[in-house]
This record gives structure tokens, sequence and C-alpha cells, in this order.
């Protein structure tokens, strides 16, 4: 079975590519939403508490995702102690979930920050899904309701496109001119041929 990491920046579409990908019968992980699940484990709100204090919780002592969001975004050091914490138990939750699809061809591994976590080398390959900055920040605003001016301090917490176009082994393209579905089967094809 290979496993296939499926990125992209912020707003690339990387989400409807997966959904490509699982109509065409891959199974998909996605990282982002174990990721946002583990926020309601204690021990993980436990650990956060310990970093940040419960500045970062509700009056219900759930995390407050809007508060720490602020926190993180526009500290480094605080993005890199959160992501230690949450990326091994979303790694952890992968590797338990594949082995539940080892007869598959492939896998898919979706999720927006892989090279920002050096996490490539879990990976036998990567697909990078890419999109203009503008036409990114169009689709988050729209789809999110927020600022440019918020999206773009998520943007620039983001390897560059082009760093991740060429750490990339396969590169699909989402800038509303090239279609998406004749990309995402001719990379099927691939995985499904072992020709990689």
């Amino acid at each position: 079975m290979l496993k296939v990491g499926l990125t992209g920046n912020i707003g690339s579409g990387k989400t409807t590519v997966a959904e490509i990908f699982g109509v065409l019968g891959a199974k998909v992980f996605n990282a982002d939403n174990v990721a946002k699940q583990l926020y309601y484990r204690e021990d993980v709100i436990a650990s956060l508490v310990e970093i940040f204090s419960s500045v970062i919780l509700t009056a219900s002592k759930e995390i407050d995702k809007a508060r720490l969001a602020s926190i993180i975004f526009n500290d480094d050091d605080a993005l890199k102690k959160i992501n230690s914490i949450i990326h091994p138990l979303v790694l952890q939750s992968f590797n338990e979930w594949c082995s539940l699809h080892q007869n598959e061809p492939y896998v898919i591994h979706e999720t927006a920050i892989l090279f920002e976590n050096n996490l490539q080398k879990n990976f036998d390959l990567v697909i990078n899904v890419s999109a203009p900055v503008n036409l990114r920040v169009k689709r988050v605003r729209e789809r999110d309701g927020i600022s440019t001016e918020d999206i773009m301090i998520r943007v620039n917490n983001q390897l560059p496109d082009e760093e991740k176009c060429k750490l990339s082994d396969y590169v699909i393209v989402n800038d509303e001119t090239t279609f998406l579905t004749p990309q995402v089967l001719s990379i099927h094809k691939d995985l499904l041929s072992g020709s990689i």
C-alpha cells in the first residue's frame, strides 16, 4: 500500500481534490478533521492549558478555538508548541487507520501543513494542490467570512506554494482554468499501475 500525502496551502482546493480521489474509490484520511477532534480530548486540553494557561478555555472548560487561533497565528513559537502536541497524535491515528486499509493499492492523507511539520518522510509520495494567492484569498474569504488580513496571517505561516511544488512528486493546478478531474484521474491511474 502506498501512503500518499496530499497537501496544499489554505484555499488551494485540496479538500475538493481529496473528494475526487474519494469518488475514484481511494480511501482518504483528513488530518485536519482528526486534529480538530483532538481539541476535545482531556489530555490535549490539559497539555494546552499547561502551555497557554486557562485563558484559552471557554466558560464550559473547552478550548476557545478563536482565542487559541489568535495566539498561535501571531506567534511562531506558540504554533510550534501546538504542532508538537497535535501532529504526533494525528500521525498515530493515521497509522492505526492505515492498518484498517492495508489491502488498498494506496491511501490519501490530506493535510495543509505537511512540509511545514516535516511530515513528508512518512509518505511514499506527495501531491501538492497549487493555486494563485489572490484566488486562494478570495476562496477563503467567501468560505469562512474572515478578513483578508486574517487570511494573509495564515498564508504567511505556510510554506510558499512554489516551494511546495518543488518538494512534491505531483502538482495539481487548481486555478479555475485547468480542469481538476483529468489531473486527479491521471495520478490515480499512476498510483494503481504501480509505475511510481
